[in-house]
């Protein structure tokens, strides 16, 4: 299949995103609107059918099962954004390395418009700061992001449990109580030991808030609130990076929010960190 420029950066993360739900003909016209890309302005349904290898009404059916009312709402969608430039061949690997990054980076942080609301932000910040305890699990790629989150809630006064070791994520999962927070970081939303964890959280009666790329998954199936970022694909290369990136920027703007409802506690808590850190400083 003839690759042309993608979507905008909203339409591919909220296509990429949704992916792993569809199957068959409709996972091979999603690859189709995402390889088209602008492209789709001028493809009929039955353009698209034939070079996904299937029928026209899988076509429509795909766009639905995406979120949309039909082809003709992707094929605007498409119009709207302007495709992403690609990088300009270079012979220099290093120059190439840092423009694809940077262009997938951006594409990630662009696209978190499309996948991730401010409604779900709000709730997800309400729960933390309802929770007496909150437990951060992740393992992987997906740890770094875990360590930042933990590091960041407990700058804002939260009680906070991050344990790296597997079993003992598990043990303080099924010890939380039902008013308490297992905040579960896995850019596939399939990692057994942290979708272990949120399922013993989720035994123990506790709210457990996914952060993942994909909005269908064995983690956002057990979670009570599902954070979508990234939605890139999965490869170990750039688009891993990108999403840890987009996951990055989601625990900022969560943990922004969260500060604004702790108010004064969360105030306190910040300067006994800049103390804390102060002292660590030459």
């Amino acid at each position: 299949m003839e690759s042309h420029s993608e979507p905008g950066p909203q339409l591919a993360a909220h296509i990429r995103a949704r992916l792993p739900q569809l199957r068959d003909a409709e996972a091979r016209v999603a690859r189709v609107l995402l390889d088209q890309g602008a492209d789709l302005v001028r493809l009929s349904v039955s353009d698209v059918a034939v070079l996904a290898g299937a029928a026209p009404s899988s076509v429509v059916r795909a766009c639905q099962r995406l979120g949309f009312r039909g082809y003709q709402e992707v094929k605007i969608a498409a119009a709207r954004q302007a495709p992403s430039p690609r990088p300009a061949d270079d012979p220099d690997p290093a120059a190439r390395a840092l423009a694809d990054t940077v262009r997938a980076a951006k594409e990630a942080l662009d696209g978190l418009a499309a996948t991730l609301s401010p409604t779900a932000l709000r709730s997800a910040a309400e729960a933390l700061h309802r929770a007496p305890r909150v437990l951060v699990v992740g393992a992987g790629l997906s740890g770094a992001v875990a360590a930042d989150a933990a590091y960041r809630l407990r700058a804002l006064g939260c009680a906070v449990d991050a344990p790296s070791d597997a079993i003992t994520a598990q043990l303080s999962a099924g010890l939380l109580p039902a008013s308490g927070v297992c905040l579960a970081v896995s850019h596939t939303g399939a990692t057994r030991s942290t979708v272990d964890a949120a399922r013993r959280a989720r035994g123990a009666g506790a709210n457990v808030i996914a952060l993942t790329s994909y909005a269908n998954s064995p983690l956002s199936e057990t979670s009570t609130r599902t954070l979508v970022a990234g939605g890139q694909d999965l490869i170990f290369g750039l688009e891993t990076v990108a999403s840890r990136l987009a996951h990055l920027a989601v625990v900022d703007a969560l943990t922004q929010t969260l500060l604004t409802l702790r108010g004064a506690d969360a105030e306190r808590a910040l300067d006994q960190s800049a103390d804390v850190t102060a002292d660590h400083t030459y």
